[in-house]
């Protein structure tokens, strides 16, 4: 995974390249995501008998080929020309979920006939008037997607150090495909004599999932839990998943990894919910920690654009297809016959907190 990072640094400008590594302040959390995994210990199963692995699951009642999806991720054009219509076609061939962001390069349309047949979800970012994410919400409904992510970890752009420090533009970000009408999260504090002063987007309690409903008929999937807290409120105001992110360690420095915040959202949720999780994956053996924590499906960020930097559609298709291969022989090494055999006695003792060998 090295290698494909250094290769896409090559590939791209220090600024983009800043934009796609780059996280929130010192980048504690940025780091902490990859110490989480490292720290798990995988228990491997001898002579159990095993014929064949199937990585099938299905996530909210769709069957797909893989447990893991590809995260939204904004501005894609940034990195390669063919932006998210690459990754789209990418990810529906490999059978794997994809979400698109409301901040993609490209309409929700176009990639959607990108994606043909493969399976995808729309992400929304609360706009300030809520007849435009009405009307967000009408056109992914009728462009066949199949549920929309609720972004909730994002009331305000984190200060991402590396990203001012290399001048990616956050006030001049490339066209947006969903149209002029549709804005990016609040970029900056703004102090007013009453203070600093959070645009109408950022100001909604969980009651808004409510007012959303209402507009869709899709089912809601919040992304931005990290506490138990948080997954029993979404769930509560009719989440039907929650998916446990720090935005990649984009957001909250210092917030907790996503892979250590897991087992108490799990918790929380009970059977009431699927949940899922990103920030921080990068192989195989990633995924299978976080299946055996809880999660019933593992978002893959980061190394899709690297991929895409590196190759386009060509490079996303092969990284993809490296993970599911590298998953599967995981698997089999452990004795396990995939994502519905995995469960807590697949991880060893050592974990949270406890220093590495």
């Amino acid at each position: 995974m090295t290698e494909l990072q250094e290769q896409a640094a090559a590939a791209l400008p220090p600024e983009v390249r800043a934009y796609v590594d780059g996280g929130a302040g010192e980048e504690h959390t940025l780091r902490a995501n990859r110490d989480s995994f490292s720290r798990q210990i995988l228990r491997p199963r001898a002579l159990a008998g095993l014929t064949s692995v199937d990585l099938s699951t299905t996530i909210l009642g769709t069957r797909v080929d893989v447990p893991f999806f590809v995260c939204p991720m904004a501005y894609q054009a940034s990195v390669h020309s063919d932006g998210e219509l690459a990754t789209a076609r990418a990810a529906a061939g490999a059978g794997a979920l994809a979400i698109f962001s409301t901040l993609s390069s490209a309409s929700l349309e176009a990639i959607a006939g990108a994606s043909g047949a493969g399976p995808r979800w729309f992400q929304l970012y609360l706009q300030p008037e809520m007849e435009e994410n009405r009307a967000l919400l009408q056109r992914a409904q009728e462009a066949g997607y199949s549920a929309i992510v609720l972004t909730v970890d994002l009331p305000i752009l984190g200060i991402r150090d590396a990203q001012l420090h290399h001048g990616f533009a956050l006030d001049a970000s490339p066209p947006l495909g969903n149209g002029a009408a549709v804005l990016s999260p609040q970029r900056a504090a703004e102090f007013t004599a009453g203070g600093f002063r959070l645009r109408a987007d950022a100001a909604h309690g969980w009651e808004v999932l409510g007012e959303l409903r209402q507009h869709t008929n899709l089912p809601l999937v919040v992304k931005g839990v990290l506490t138990g807290e948080d997954a029993k409120a979404a769930v509560d105001h009719g989440a039907r998943a929650v998916i446990v992110s720090n935005h990649g360690g984009r957001q909250l420095d210092h917030a907790p990894a996503s892979l250590e915040a897991l087992p108490e959202v799990a918790a929380a949720v009970g059977h009431r919910a699927e949940v899922y999780l990103d920030s921080g994956v990068r192989r195989g053996a990633d995924i299978i920690a976080a299946l055996a924590l809880g999660a019933r499906a593992v978002g893959v960020g980061r190394p899709v654009l690297w991929a895409l930097a590196v190759g386009g559609e060509s490079g996303v298709r092969e990284y993809l297809a490296m993970l599911r291969e590298e998953l599967a022989v995981t698997f089999a090494l452990m004795g396990r016959s995939g994502p519905g055999d995995t469960d807590g006695s697949a991880l060893g003792s050592l974990r949270r907190g406890d220093p590495g060998p």
